[in-house]
């Protein structure tokens, strides 16, 4: 079905009368057109927004935080949803652009029940820390602006950071003691920041005085900031937990998956158990390679239980140092590239834009890895794996806790989650495709259950040659997302204490105990989120069977993995019909 191309669209956008001798617009075209303007409307409003989108026309701003601002933006979500089925008519569209219309309207719904029913502003003080690192931080390291734009807007924003700062004292009133400490300790990084890491990433340039003395001021504010913080920290007694009803219908809207909260924690228990007896059977094959000469436990459920811990406890000793994570994280990703290409899992994408990096000091705390993709708008800047070695100030055992828990074969799984062929591919492919709709409004259950699917498939398909301790590490790291979702169900739905989460993390999905730590803060620090790994991960199984049942002898994984990458990131529910359609075309 032949489609106007969103460029098309923008052109016909900014010269109404190239129009005169042609046919009114279709109403794809319309509802391409539409988005637009309501987005370019949103980004005005939201500057540290457009820049992560790569829409580098408000570098030189920062949000209005004020209770005011919020409003507004309420009001323009509500008027959009309203004018959305006014403006655009749906049966006139056509099926991928239905399938964006039906995307939009859910994002806008999500983002009013989240308005009426969250108040971040209020509870995280983390979000203002993206205002004042982030917004400075993208400009140096992201954007494909010329370096001196680049520092000219970053000082226009740092000369508003103060106002920020303000917010966020107006606006916080009483948050959760878990998340205001992480905000304290991003806090000590983001000074750190502006008084050493600003000036390597901008290098030797003559707008380095200019630099030198907005940051100074800049540190200066963070560092009466710090004490604002410190002084919440007696009263911080909020709630993290958002409650049953409020879970489920979040999770309702963030998963867009068809499937409730209750169903996503039976099917998590029981893929749990499954998981863990799949885990005994590999230990078992390891344990004369781990424990020679020492008897194999009982084989009963504590003993199984002691065999999969002893053996993951020896193996997680193949670890590098505190110097070599990033190191290694980047050899791992050369030899798994090579595998790809090989095997033929599927087109990697061509230039290679991901740089594998170690995490800023000022987003450490949350998790050992991310991955910050290429902005959609500006599809030439860079991605981002970001390997975070241990906070500064940890004690030598949580040091060497967490890189048992990341040892040498679990490095590798982490990559491939990350980077190759997981997110920086996946999210490569969905920034090629033509649709500013999925191009901006992504599902977090595509990206994440992605990333989990591809761990295992790439074991399945020879990475590692049989390797029975990556295979381990690697079922290690599945049961993690998928206690990922029990623990995010029975944290915020129910009593679940610190000790009960530390139980289930540590004794039954083996986890360390500094990760389990980690997981616990994170699992306080979000709602919803954990889940994605699990739900995304299922619907991407189901998927792969009912193809490669459908297709028999004629299944080529290469072309079927380019055929589910080729729709963008949207929410899975859609995935089937496309993918089908996808694959009566040629690779």
């Amino acid at each position: 079905m032949k489609r106007i191309t969103i460029a098309a669209v923008l052109f016909l956008y900014a010269h109404p009368l190239a129009q005169s001798d042609q046919q009114a617009p279709s109403e794809d075209a319309r509802l391409a057109s539409h988005f637009k303007k309501f987005l370019d409307e949103e980004l005005r409003h939201q500057p540290l927004e457009a820049t992560r989108l790569g829409d580098h026309r408000f570098d030189h701003l920062l949000d209005d935080l004020s209770g005011d601002a919020r409003a507004a933006r309420l009001d323009r979500i509500k008027q959009a949803l309203a004018a959305l089925p006014r403006d655009i008519d749906q049966q006139r569209l056509s099926r991928d652009s239905s399938v964006d219309f039906n995307i939009f309207r859910d994002d806008l719904q999500r983002e009013l029940w989240l308005a009426l029913n969250t108040r971040p502003h209020a509870d995280d003080p983390r979000i203002y820390n993206d205002y004042i690192t982030e917004s400075v931080y993208l400009l140096l390291t992201q954007s494909t602006l010329p370096l001196q734009d680049n520092l000219r807007n970053a000082a226009a924003r740092m000369k508003q950071i103060p106002r920020i700062i303000a917010a966020a004292r107006a606006n916080l009133k009483n948050p959760p003691r878990v998340i205001l400490e992480t905000a304290i300790s991003q806090n000590r990084g983001a000074i750190s920041f502006y008084e050493k890491d600003l000036f390597d990433l901008a290098g030797e340039t003559p707008a380095l005085g200019t630099l030198r003395e907005e940051a100074r001021k800049v540190a200066a504010a963070l560092r009466d900031h710090h004490k604002f913080l410190e002084e919440l920290l007696p009263n911080a007694k909020g709630e993290w937990r958002l409650g049953k009803e409020k879970f489920a219908r979040k999770l309702e809207l963030e998963l867009n998956a068809g499937i409730t909260a209750k169903e996503v924690l039976k099917e998590a228990e029981a893929e749990a158990e499954r998981v863990v007896a799949e885990m005994y059977v590999i230990a078992r094959q390891l344990w004369h390679q781990v424990y020679p000469g020492e008897p194999l436990p009982a084989d009963e459920a504590r003993g199984k239980q002691a065999t999969i811990r002893k053996v993951l406890d020896k193996v997680s000793q193949e670890h590098g140092t505190v110097d070599e994570l990033v190191r290694d994280a980047r050899a791992g990703a050369d030899k798994i590239e090579d595998f790809i290409r090989t095997k033929d899992i599927l087109r990697l994408p061509d230039p290679d834009r991901c740089k594998i990096i170690e995490m800023p000091e000022f987003q450490r705390g949350n998790s050992l890895a991310y991955l910050n993709p290429a902005p959609p708008l500006d599809a030439k800047a860079a991605s981002y794996y970001a390997v975070s070695p241990p906070p500064r100030g940890w004690a030598p055992k949580r040091v060497a806790s967490l890189l048992q828990e990341y040892n040498r074969h679990m490095l590798q799984i982490l990559t491939i989650h990350e980077a190759y062929p997981g997110h920086y591919v996946q999210l490569e492919y969905a920034n090629r495709h033509p649709s500013l709709i999925r191009r901006v409004l992504f599902s977090g259950v595509f990206a994440e259950g992605w990333a989990v699917y591809t761990e295992q498939m790439m074991l399945d398909q020879g990475y590692g040659n049989g390797d029975l301790k990556l295979r381990l590490n690697q079922l290690k790291f599945y049961l993690r997302a998928v206690v990922n979702a029990i623990l995010d169900h029975r944290m915020h739905c129910g009593t679940m204490t610190d000790e009960e989460a530390l139980a289930l993390l540590v004794t039954f999905a083996f986890q360390s105990e500094a990760e389990a730590i980690l997981k616990i803060i994170r699992a306080k620090q979000s709602s919803c989120q954990l889940s994605t790994y699990f739900v995304g991960r299922m619907a991407f199984v189901r998927l792969r069977r009912r193809i490669q049942n459908e297709l028999g002898a004629g299944f080529n994984l290469g072309r079927y993995h380019e055929a589910v990458l080729a729709h963008g990131t949207l929410p899975v529910r859609y995935l089937p019909d496309l993918v089908t359609e996808r694959l009566k075309r040629s690779r």
